[in-house]
């Protein structure tokens, strides 16, 4: 399920961001792709986790899978010729943002929904292996789908495109009804106001995993630079829809190879000590992905952007599972989605921004500039954190 989902997921992100580029040649109409799926996603997610909290896992999913279904189902109906003709460039750019909002509000569920599924599946000591793992099939569905969407926008053009997505969007929806119904282990003792809060109190009074989704927001926020690939490729090293296909594969190529290694030699010795050296590789691997303009250099740096970005992924994975109990896991999720599930998004449009009020090469260096800061400064704060071992984390 995931697996088709992401790759249907991937492809959509990769063919509306050069689709919106190319009919309006502003960077910002990048960022607020990334807003218009943010402001919902973030806006909904606690009411998200307190519902997955709540709710029979495998009933919910469907619906919410469905949801994504219905709207690129849509747009793939605006963007055919015929449709295209009748509606015009403003009315078919204002739908696929709404659909986008429509995407953000699904995952507003989807992510604690099946954040609490996966923990009802996989045993407690197999959790920080089985997060290496499953990140790394989401990684090789990104690996594919922005390869995939380049390569077919460029060959077979939007529509084909589209009809792709909805094969996968398909495939993803009928794996949910192969669940086994999960149904809810949260029994609600007080009113909706306060069990919202729970999650968030949760989450500020555990210092490890407020620094971790803290460190994780910032770095990403700042750090969203990927989202100005059509624009790097268009105007910096001036390639095609195909070489930026392969430019937005790269981080995820960079991330698997990472998870696949992390697979048998685990971060989670000192994972807080290994969090901030991820965090700052991360960053420089940003400065120096702005200030290349060679396209297998830009390869390279984006590789190393995706595999600095895994390690932190997989270490915050792992904590966040550790350390949540079991009747809080979609209340604590939604915090995390709000957190680190949006911050993508934020930063897309951080980015988009920025590249449209300083330019695009002093934008990316900017965003890589302020995750170092970000990373020197958590580092600064939480000494006592660095050296924690897994086994520490277990006993407090």
């Amino acid at each position: 399920m995931r697996f088709f989902l992401t790759i249907g997921y991937q492809v959509q992100g990769v063919i509306i961001g050069w689709y919106i580029y190319k009919l309006t040649r502003d960077p910002l109409s990048l960022g607020l792709i990334g807003l218009a799926e943010a402001i919902p996603a973030i806006g909904i997610a606690l009411y998200g986790g307190y519902i997955a909290d709540k709710s029979n896992k495998k009933t919910l999913l469907q619906k919410v899978v469905g949801l994504i279904l219905l709207s690129s189902t849509i747009l793939f109906i605006i963007t055919l010729p015929a449709i295209t003709n009748q509606l015009g460039q403003s009315l078919i750019i204002s739908i696929i943002y709404l659909m986008i909002f429509v995407n953000g509000m699904a995952r507003g569920f989807y992510a604690p929904t099946a954040f609490s599924l996966m923990a009802m599946i996989i045993p407690r000591e197999h959790y920080p292996n089985s997060s290496t793992w499953n990140s790394s099939a989401w990684q090789i569905a990104s690996i594919g789908g922005p390869a995939i969407g380049g390569l077919l926008y460029g060959f077979a053009g939007l529509n084909h495109s589209f009809f792709f997505i909805l094969i996968c969007l398909s495939i993803s929806f009928i794996s949910t009804f192969f669940f086994k119904s999960r149904p809810a282990t949260y029994v609600q003792t007080t009113n909706i106001f306060q069990s919202l809060s729970e999650g968030l109190k949760f989450v500020f009074k555990t210092k490890m995993l407020l620094g971790a989704l803290s460190l994780d927001l910032f770095s990403v926020f700042f750090g969203g630079a990927v989202a100005l690939i059509p624009v790097i490729a268009t105007e910096i090293l001036h390639v095609g829809a195909t070489e930026f296909g392969f430019l937005r594969a790269a981080p995820a190529v960079g991330a698997v190879v990472t998870m696949l290694f992390m697979t048998r030699f685990s971060p989670m010795g000192k994972p807080w000590r290994n969090l901030l050296f991820a965090v700052t590789g991360f960053g420089i691997s940003i400065i120096c992905y702005g200030l290349s303009t060679n396209f297998y250099l830009t390869l390279f740096f984006l590789f190393l952007e995706g595999a600095f970005d895994s390690v932190s992924v997989i270490i915050r994975s792992t904590i966040l599972q550790i350390l949540t109990p079991d009747d809080m896991r979609g209340r604590v999720s939604a915090v995390n989605s709000m957190f680190i599930g949006s911050s993508n998004e934020i930063g897309q449009f951080e980015s988009g921004l920025t590249a449209k009020l300083m330019r695009t090469v002093p934008a990316v260096v900017f965003g890589g500039t302020m995750t170092l800061i970000v990373a020197g400064t958590t580092w600064l704060k939480t000494k006592k954190l660095v050296p924690l071992t897994l086994d520490d984390i277990n006993k407090s």
